[in-house]
Order: C-alpha cells, then structure tokens, then sequence
C-alpha cells in the first residue's frame, strides 16, 4: 500500500469515526468463511455496517479525530473490526447472540456517546444500554402519566363539579 493510499484510508476512517456516535471494536479472527458471513448479514440487517480495518491506520485516524477516545486505542492489538451503528446496543446484541454458536467476536472495546468501554467482560452492560429512541420514549410516557389520572379522575367523576371535587380529594387523601 502507498503512502497516498494510506493516506486516503485514514482520511475516509477519520470521517467514518467522525460520522458515528457508536463505534465498537471487535476481534473475528479465526472465523471461517461462512461464519464470517454469517456475521455480515447479522451485522446488515441490523443496520450495522462492519468493517476489517489495520490497527496502525485506525489509530492515526483516531489521533486525527476530534473525538476522545480515552484508552480505546490501546485495544488495538491483533485483528481488529470496526463495527458502527446509530443504535448504541445493537453490535452488543448482535455479538451476543453469534457467540450463542461461536466463541467469537471478541469485545476489544467501545465507543458509544462519548463514552469508553474497555473489554469482552463489559458485553452484557452494553446490550442493556437503552438507545436514544428507547429513552425518549419512557421519558414522554412518563410525562403523560400524570396527565392521564387527572384525565381520568375528570371522566370518573360523573362530569359534574361536585364529583370532580371529590375525586381529586380522594385521590391526594
């Protein structure tokens, strides 16, 4: 590889890393063929885009990023994959249930909304993070919440001013 088209490989990483807010580090190494695609279509219809990347490459892009990565790039050690995704937890699912018949990929690390996770043992939290989505919606849903019982004390009451009345003070005694 040139050094010109190194250069454009760290360009493009560094816009890859710059365009993701979930990136997650893997090892595939020793997978076989099927395996591997088995994986990538996992990885697609999760909307998660894999790729193989050279660690020296995607650790330049990594200084040349904006972002802090905390000890993420030191992670970079033997066959790395990069694996970016709009939902945080979805790789972590994703290596959840392929290892349910494969002992890899391995977890090297994670970058999800500016925060860092080092380590395979770390699995199980990433994939009970809740995404954006997930945590607007209970957010909204308990906005409603106190809505919905005035709503309903008003509609129990018969409608009429003296059974709102009671209602309410039944409610908050």
């Amino acid at each position: 590889m040139t050094r010109e088209e190194k250069s454009q490989v760290i360009e493009e990483l560094t816009a890859q890393l710059a365009d993701n807010a979930n990136i997650y580090l893997t090892d595939i190494s020793g997978l076989d063929a099927a395996a591997t695609s088995r994986l990538r279509r996992a990885c697609f219809k999760s909307n998660i885009k894999l790729s193989v990347v050279k660690n020296t490459l995607l650790e330049k892009a990594m200084d040349a990023s904006d972002r802090d990565f905390g000890e993420l790039p030191t992670t970079l050690k033997g066959n790395t994959s990069v694996m970016y995704s709009e939902t945080g937890n979805a790789p972590a699912k994703v290596i959840k249930e392929f290892r349910k018949k494969s002992e890899k990929p391995l977890l090297k690390g994670a970058f999800i909304e500016e925060a860092v996770y080092i380590g395979d043992d770390l699995l199980d939290t990433l994939v009970d993070i809740k995404s954006r989505e997930e945590l607007l919606g209970e957010i909204v849903s308990l906005l409603q919440s106190p809505a919905k019982n005035v709503i309903s004390a008003l509609k129990s009451g018969g409608g009429t001013l003296a059974g709102i009345v009671k209602t309410l003070s039944e409610k908050e005694g």
